[in-house]
């Protein structure tokens, strides 16, 4: 098993910024990439932005490209998202999850964190 906390969420005005992070411990192994997500109306939750963790390769989706940043730190287990240009429809509970090798998705969850962006 795979146990993910995140970090760095909060209350933050129109054009702000926060950086969330996520570190991942226990079978750590063979870890194809961490991604975020958040929840979406008529989805559970919306792919936000993932980076491969070997090769280090970043993919967003269209709403947050050029405003959001993800990085790792492979030593640390740690996944961040760098948020800039906070706008209000960003607001959302984060998820960070885990895809390993061999597994067909993503199928380790943290638990989440809050980010509320005010107008």
């Amino acid at each position: 098993q795979v146990q993910l906390v995140e970090s760095g969420g909060g209350l933050v005005e129109a054009w702000g910024s926060l950086r969330l992070s996520c570190v991942a411990s226990g079978r750590t192994a063979n870890i194809y990439a961490m991604g975020w997500f958040r929840p979406a109306s008529g989805k559970e939750r919306e792919f936000v932005a993932r980076l491969t963790w070997s090769s280090s390769i970043t993919y967003y989706a269209d709403s947050v490209k050029g405003r959001f940043t993800i990085s790792g730190d492979n030593a640390k287990n740690t996944v961040y998202l760098q948020m800039n240009s906070l706008k209000p429809e960003d607001t959302a509970i984060y998820y960070c999850a885990v895809h390993k090798f061999g597994q067909s998705s993503y199928n380790y969850w943290g638990q989440g964190t809050q980010v509320t962006v005010s107008s």
